[in-house]
């Protein structure tokens, strides 16, 4: 077992990967939670986000931001060199050809904080788990 020196939560890795912190609440304290340097990429894939689903709730779940109306549409979440993108194994496999340079596994895509956000295509993807009514 490993207790964390910071927060005093214990876990059966050594150095497990942890938020420390009260709950973050909004998608606004999340974005802010993370290093500066890559806010600006995480808003980016807010703002594709929000308008490919302007009537979805935004909402925090399972820590990360969440898109939501009647059931999770997509989620994404910060890393320390991506951003990984959560909309299910069916988008991924829907949307292939046009994720090709990217890395991907099961229902996740990658984007590298190195790389320009692909707005398009993240729009794209969330509206497709919408319409079609797959999500993660």
């Amino acid at each position: 077992m490993w207790t964390c020196p910071k927060c005093g939560r214990a876990f059966k890795r050594q150095e497990q990967s942890h938020y420390c912190g009260k709950a973050l609440e909004t998608v606004d304290e999340y974005i802010a939670a993370q290093p500066e340097a890559v806010q600006g990429y995480l808003k980016e894939i807010r703002e594709a986000l929000c308008a490919a689903l302007p009537e979805a709730e935004e909402r925090i779940s399972w820590s990360m931001p969440t898109y939501w109306k009647g059931h999770n549409i997509i989620q994404f979440a910060g890393f320390k060199n991506h951003v990984g993108l959560y909309p299910g194994p069916e988008a991924v496999r829907e949307f292939s050809e046009c994720l090709k340079g990217y890395k991907t596994s099961k229902g996740t895509i990658q984007l590298p904080y190195s790389g320009t956000v692909p707005a398009g295509l993240v729009s794209d993807i969330a509206r497709w788990c919408y319409e079609t009514g797959n999500h993660p």
